[in-house]
């Protein structure tokens, strides 16, 4: 199985920026530690700070892996482009927010993305990525 977790804005700093609410690990930190629990899968990992970066990542791995792990950040509630790009491909994708959006300022509870998703996963720091992966092995 192969599993894409792509990454939006900002989350290259990640264990820098806002520790409080997004936590202190870096993601380059946690991500040995999920494909050490999960041996078996595959993982492709992007970081993208362009918007249309992201567009296009998506298109190119549409289909060549089994899922996708999208944390859009703030491009979630920004992007009808990026809304449009999950609704066009066919692999299922699941969204994933480390924070709890919900509790957040009001224009985070907002997404372009989530109806395209096959789920949403928010709040549960960098743990949610590995119940996304949990959820393609369902």
């Amino acid at each position: 199985m192969r599993i894409a977790i792509v990454n939006g804005p900002n989350l290259n700093l990640l264990g820098k920026r806002e520790p409080g609410v997004y936590g202190r690990e870096k993601f380059e930190d946690f991500l040995p530690r999920l494909k050490e629990y999960y041996p078996k899968i595959e993982f492709e990992y992007g970081q993208f700070n362009g918007e249309a970066e992201m567009v296009n990542y998506l298109h190119t791995i549409d289909e060549e892996v089994d899922g996708i792990i999208l944390n859009s950040a703030a491009f979630t509630h920004t992007s009808i482009a990026l809304g449009d790009a999950v609704a066009a491909i066919d692999t299922p994708v699941v969204e994933v927010h480390i924070s709890n959006v919900y509790q957040r300022e009001s224009f985070r509870k907002s997404s372009y993305v989530s109806a395209h998703t096959k789920g949403i996963i928010v709040g549960f720091g960098l743990e949610g990525y590995r119940l996304a992966v949990q959820s393609f092995l369902s």
